[in-house]
């Protein structure tokens, strides 16, 4: 399911923020690869990054849930949030 623009905005701020993007983090749209593409995600990002949707969506994402793919794009990983906030 397509993330809606409330929640792509609110994915797009915790991104901004937890990975001090400043300015660059506007630019954030679906197809922006995120791994691989953000030299600031790495593997310790991605756990801050998935403590800070959690607070931020109120949501629970359980270690299987995440996979190489929910961080593909800015995209893949807006619709993964929406899906956990669907339930």
């Amino acid at each position: 399911m397509p993330a809606n623009t409330q929640t792509t905005d609110g994915v797009r701020a915790v991104l901004t923020r937890s990975l001090q993007l400043g300015a660059r983090g506007a630019t954030l749209d679906r197809s922006t690869p995120l791994l691989g593409g953000l030299p600031e995600l790495d593997s310790m990002a991605v756990v801050h990054v998935l403590s800070a949707l959690e607070e931020q969506f109120e949501i629970v994402v359980a270690d299987d849930d995440v996979s190489a793919e929910t961080f593909a794009t800015f995209g893949s990983l807006a619709d993964f949030v929406e899906s956990k906030l669907a339930g």
